[in-house]
């Protein structure tokens, strides 16, 4: 290795740094604007589903409120629906326009349906119009979010530094519990000020409302990031056309794929079921659960650039295998332990071990994917297989968990997220390392694969 990639810099095949600037001082603005973007995209997607309880009747007249909220389920569901598709247009745009272009339409496209939830008239004034714009607004956040993670992974993998890529990629799974955070606490302050009537009949509006501005705002912020320097170089270099690149790499595409199932099954366990097992199988209220997934949810923001700086240490693969390990063994007995305790202390501690588990995962995963493939598809084929999983396995793991819950046989559920965890830990334990691998602009299909020396 020449000194400069000793130092983690990206070099050429002669081993000049490419990219000197860049490579040892981050653009903090553009990183800032990177981040924001994608908490405020979190939290525009996901205020509609903790908000639905609210905005039901206005666009679903009925005298049954289980129908309503259904009804609204069902329009939720489209904006996971979307994700892949938006993954594919919007990660194809970032590879042949540019990040900040991707990024820029990405979260226009969100300020747009935020904005068209928050003024479209209810059922009673404009009929069977209105639940029709829902889908649509709905439509629009799903592109938007499916295109979102896999080009923010992306652009943020490529103006890091690369020895500290970990750490702040890290950071990305921050701004996706802040947004989820940042819409839990404007609930909480709605239902401070205001009456549930007066939040029934307008105030749902404003969390759309301010969605749509701070939306509105990561625009700005993003029309004036940096490109990356690898993407710029990679459009001065001639190679074949896109879906011909991304065909010769089907065997990254698979190990992507299994590098994200176990980890997506375990975050929706971990983060989004959790909090309904506390109060179905725990009995804890729904005040106590709410405060103890919520406690949980804040330590766990933070141990992100933690775990992310331990793969600029160790390497992205024993980070993996430390969450594929951990999440397989421990799984079962975690969950058995929750089911018999009747102590909230002890209910937050196991749902954050859950979460200590879980980030050996969501901090080094998509740059662990970014890692894998050349600039010229890096933000479609990081962003593809990740949609398309998630759609997959975590749309239907909430569901899997409540049915055999229903039919009396909720333990195998605890199996079924440590089979996953298991599935990906043999893909862990297989990958090539990827942490030093140079973020080129070209690559072939043999040397993807191949870790380099370090």
């Amino acid at each position: 290795m020449t000194p400069a990639q000793q130092r983690g810099l990206d070099c050429d095949a002669t081993g000049k740094t490419t990219n000197s600037e860049s490579a040892t001082r981050p653009h903090m603005g553009s990183i800032a604007a990177g981040l924001g973007g994608n908490l405020v995209e979190w939290y525009d997607f996901l205020a509609y589903s903790i908000f639905s309880i609210y905005f039901a009747k206005s666009f679903f007249p009925s005298d049954k409120p289980t129908v309503q909220l259904m009804n609204t389920a069902a329009i939720a569901a489209v904006g996971y629906v979307a994700r892949p598709l938006g993954s594919w247009l919007i990660g194809m745009w970032a590879d042949k326009h540019g990040r900040k272009s991707a990024l820029t339409r990405s979260v226009g496209a969100m300020c747009v349906g935020s904005l068209m939830i928050a003024v479209t008239p209810g059922y009673n004034t404009i009929g069977i119009l209105a639940p029709l714009v829902l889908i649509v607004a709905r439509l629009l956040q799903g592109l938007s979010m499916g295109g979102e993670y896999g080009t923010s992974a992306t652009y943020l993998s490529e103006i890091a530094p690369p020895n500290r890529r970990g750490f702040y990629l890290g950071f990305l799974q921050v701004s996706v519990v802040s947004g989820q955070l940042v819409a839990l606490a404007l609930m909480l302050i709605l239902q401070h000020l205001m009456s549930s009537a007066q939040i029934d009949a307008w105030g749902w509006r404003i969390p759309f409302f301010v969605g749509g501005l701070l939306a509105l705002f990561a625009w700005y912020m993003r029309r004036n990031v940096v490109e990356s320097d690898v993407y710029r170089a990679s459009q001065r270099e001639s190679g074949p056309p896109l879906m011909t690149q991304l065909f010769h790499h089907w065997r990254q595409l698979a190990l992507a794929i299994g590098i994200t199932v176990g980890g997506t099954v375990a975050f929706y366990t971990y983060t989004v079921y959790m909090q309904k097992y506390l109060v179905n199988t725990v009995g804890l209220s729904k005040e106590t659960s709410a405060l103890a997934s919520t406690s949980a949810l804040l330590l766990y923001m933070f141990l992100q650039p933690l775990f992310g700086y331990a793969s600029d240490i160790f390497g992205r693969r024993p980070v993996l295998i430390c969450f594929g390990l951990s999440t397989a063994l421990f799984s079962v007995p975690l969950f058995n332990a929750l089911s018999v305790t009747h102590n909230p202390w002890v209910a937050f501690a196991l749902s954050f071990a859950g979460l200590v588990m879980l980030s050996g995962f969501t901090s080094v995963h998509m740059l662990a994917k970014a890692e894998m493939f050349p600039v010229r598809i890096r933000a479609l084929a990081v962003g593809v297989p990740y949609a398309l999983t998630t759609a997959i396995l975590g749309g239907s793991t909430e569901f899997v968990a409540l049915r055999l819950k229903a039919t009396g046989h909720e333990h195998y559920f605890y199996w079924y997220v440590s089979a996953w965890a298991a599935i990906s830990l043999l893909v862990y334990i297989k990958m090539p390392e990827t942490h030093g691998r140079l973020l080129r602009a070209k690559a072939t299909s043999s040397n993807a694969t191949r870790p380099q020396t370090r």
